[in-house]
């Protein structure tokens, strides 16, 4: 048999080898899959903290707009519900406490006179009847007089708005420039951290929205609550031995009206301490600190409620 170059016609030449193709090298192979995993945390990294930070947005955003907003505008249901409740239930009973209030007052104004041997003259019970007329005037307005205090909240709250700059909207980019670039600059163990990072943070940042929403969905349920009953301490707003009750609820009245204007300002400090971010190269650090920024804010919303009852004295 003949070899196969003569076959082919090729020359024959002394040594000659067929030409090789070496393999791609391995490090070109590892560095193509470091390159993937590079683009698959930093997507994921990215992913999570937009997600954490729009989450968190959302709810700032709906603190807002939902402390400024009166009883009647918050849930027009609920306040019909709630209306109708105080005057077909609520309003006879605060009748008749009035009636045993005033008339108690009455013969403690009687009893005192004859104690001090004086005559009982005839512009005690002009006094008296005046007295009751304003009682009755109160108790009859009263859900007048209540959604008057939380107009006078909302108009205090909307000039604040005016005056405050509440955008609290976190965007990551603005927190650390050109995110996506340094992350890629990073080496796949210090991403995988990040990741981790950034994962167990989001976490928490859900709870946080949580936590917002139990604040302000209780604050007006409070608010709704409190309402129901007025006309009961109302009644004894007039009265010497237990006018007390009357002015400790109109207290409390104010504090929950004017809860919303500190909610306002927290929020406002809140967006302040996260627009003076300034980090450069530490991403984590970052992170950590929008994360703690946030949880500060949670902790001085909880806050608010005792704080607006301590400046108006409300027990």
């Amino acid at each position: 048999m003949y070899p196969l170059t003569k076959t082919l016609g090729l020359p024959l030449c002394n040594g000659w080898e067929p030409e090789r193709r070496d393999s791609p090298p391995m490090d070109k192979v590892l560095n193509s899959i470091a390159e993937w995993l590079k683009e698959i945390l930093v997507g994921g990294i990215v992913s999570n903290l937009s997600g954490m930070f729009d989450s968190v947005n959302s709810q700032v955003g709906e603190i807002a707009g939902q402390v400024g907003a009166t009883p009647q505008a918050w849930n027009g249901t609920i306040y019909s519900m709630v209306r109708t409740l105080s005057d077909n239930v609520i309003i006879p009973i605060a009748g008749v406490i009035l009636a045993f209030v005033m008339t108690l007052e009455l013969i403690q104004m009687v009893s005192d006179k004859n104690n001090m041997h004086g005559d009982v003259d005839t512009w005690m019970f002009f006094k008296w009847i005046f007295k009751t007329a304003c009682a009755v005037l109160i108790v009859t307005n009263t859900w007048n007089i209540v959604m008057g205090v939380f107009d006078v909240g909302q108009s205090v709250v909307n000039s604040a708005a005016g005056v405050i700059v509440s955008d609290a909207s976190i965007d990551i980019n603005t927190v650390v420039v050109d995110l996506e670039e340094r992350l890629m600059e990073m080496d796949i163990g210090p991403l995988f951290g990040l990741w981790f990072q950034s994962l167990f943070v989001g976490i928490c940042t859900w709870a946080l929205t949580i936590c917002i929403f139990i604040i302000t969905y209780g604050r007006m349920i409070e608010i709704y609550l409190v309402t129901s009953v007025a006309p009961i301490p109302m009644a004894t707003m007039v009265s010497k031995e237990s006018g007390n009750m009357g002015q400790n609820y109109l207290r409390s009245l104010f504090a929950l009206a004017f809860q919303a204007f500190l909610i306002i300002v927290c929020v406002a400090i809140y967006a302040a301490l996260v627009r003076n971010i300034a980090v450069d190269t530490d991403i984590s650090y970052a992170i950590w600190t929008c994360m703690g920024y946030t949880v500060l804010l949670c902790f001085t919303l909880f806050k608010t409620g005792s704080m607006a009852k301590s400046i108006f004295n409300a027990g």
